[in-house]
């Protein structure tokens, strides 16, 4: 007995299996993508009209079915069926049952193989603008929070250890620039998604007198994928995608590990906002930066979706195979929980109070300014190895005695350097430090805020 519902149930003599139909079915995630379908299918329904393939009156008749439909699927009442596989089938169906042998024309001229691909490129397109919108408003707040903090004091780290004095401002527009280099990778990946496969039918062509340059105008694409083989098997653009998402969760991780070490007593650095934290059932005074820690964790779950894809493609030979299924669930999460991500963090750097007091009591105590003597030597003509020998046994010294580089009287600094005078204790201070770095992408407060004005003026 053959399922009537199917698209292509006059080649089988049964049913499909309950529990293949289960197995196979795509309809509960790809119904996501239905807006697109419509969309594509009425660019492609007037190319067909325009090209003679169907008349005006099925063109007229699918045009209205369509908007019906796009109306019950916004209100919520559109009936999803298992039985009919995916998101095509569905809307295809309920076309056919609204205007009758018109829907069934519609599918003239193409298959779901050029049709997914199709409407999975206009998705995504969509969900790279987003994300690109998105991640200028973090950017900006981050330009916010630099601002506000162009000048303060904190240590820099290597090996998490005291290193050499920066400013909390071009800290942060450490992670203005990540966000921008992420930017462009998802500006350069628009470019690729931005082809048209519809035309390209099951995998040869059609053998009708298709306009596809007509369908690629009309659908906002650049242009059309010019092998009707590769133009429904390739994947490459999701998997794009998936890369330069994984670098901007990369970097989110990253930042979210400093929040989270920043926070804490042992740091004090800053203060996250409670509407990002929670308390412990147990412990009274917990207040933990569980966005940041999620955000962390959420980064894996987006790796791993990245090596979902790449495995998922590394075997297929060409043209479209049911694999490519298994493609949309990794992308839908992917592009979910990054917008998602972006979302939070943009407003939740709004609301991160920062303790100067307390990033300038961690720079005095890891002799960060150990370069800056070293350097002050070799500008008095001593060789920097011999200068980095000098400071090195003085930093011991200053250790002994628990106390600072700047704490030290003069004629204990000339034990290790005769060449040391008075203008030394001008360079051994964070101010002073930091003051000297004048230089293009320096940590001198001037350039940080040159750094600012510049990052405001690209963003627009």
């Amino acid at each position: 007995m053959q399922d009537k519902n199917k698209g292509w149930s006059g080649r089988f003599s049964e049913p499909v299996d309950a529990l293949v139909k289960r197995y196979t079915a795509s309809v509960t995630f790809d119904k996501r993508l239905a807006e697109f379908d419509i969309q594509g299918s009425l660019a492609h329904a007037a190319m067909l009209a325009a090209q003679g393939i169907i008349g005006q009156d099925d063109l007229a008749a699918i045009e209205r079915g369509m908007a019906e439909i796009r109306d019950e699927i916004r209100s919520g009442s559109f009936e999803w069926l298992l039985d009919l596989e995916d998101v095509h089938l569905n809307i295809e169906k309920r076309l056919t049952d609204k205007v009758g042998d018109a829907g069934k024309r519609l599918h003239t001229a193409r298959s779901r193989n050029d049709q997914v691909a199709t409407d999975v490129r206009l998705w995504l397109r969509a969900k790279v603008d987003e994300i690109l919108s998105l991640i200028r408003a973090l950017q900006l707040s981050i330009l916010d929070l630099a601002e506000a903090h162009a000048d303060t004091v904190m240590p820099g780290f290597t090996h998490l250890q005291v290193a050499q004095p920066v400013t909390f401002g071009h800290h942060l527009m450490a992670y203005f620039e990540m966000l921008k280099r992420d930017a462009g990778r998802f500006a350069d990946a628009r470019r690729r998604i931005n082809r048209l496969p519809l035309g390209a039918a099951a995998l040869a062509g059609s053998g009708y007198p298709v306009d596809r340059e007509m369908v690629a105008h009309s659908l906002g694409f650049d242009g059309v994928c010019e092998n009707s083989l590769d133009a429904v098997s390739d994947r490459d653009f999701a998997i794009e995608f998936t890369a330069a998402a994984a670098l901007v969760m990369t970097h989110l991780s990253r930042f979210s590990e400093e929040l989270i070490l920043w926070s804490s007593p042992r740091f004090g650095f800053v203060d996250i906002a409670d509407r990002y934290c929670t308390g412990s059932s147990i412990m009274p005074q917990k207040k933990n930066p569980d966005v940041p820690e999620l955000v962390r964790g959420k980064t894996g779950r987006v790796n791993g979706h990245l090596v979902a894809l790449l495995t998922l493609m590394k075997g297929q030979p060409l043209a479209y195979n049911k694999d490519n299924q298994e493609d949309k669930e990794p992308l839908f999460d992917t592009a979910d929980t990054l917008t998602d991500t972006l979302a939070i963090y943009a407003d939740m750097l709004r609301g991160v109070k920062v303790d100067k007091e307390a990033m300038r009591r961690a720079v005095l105590e890891g002799f960060a300014t150990a370069t800056d003597l070293a350097d002050y030597l070799v500008k008095k003509g001593l060789p920097f190895r011999d200068a980095h020998e000098a400071v090195a046994r003085a930093v011991r010294h200053a250790e002994s005695k628990d106390c600072d580089l700047a704490d030290l009287p003069l004629e204990e600094l000339k034990q290790f350097s005769a060449l040391a005078d008075e203008d030394v204790y001008a360079v051994l201070t964070p101010e002073g430090s930091l003051a000297s770095r004048r230089h293009l992408g320096g940590t001198a407060p001037e350039r940080v805020r040159q750094a600012i004005a510049k990052a405001r003026t690209e963003l627009g």
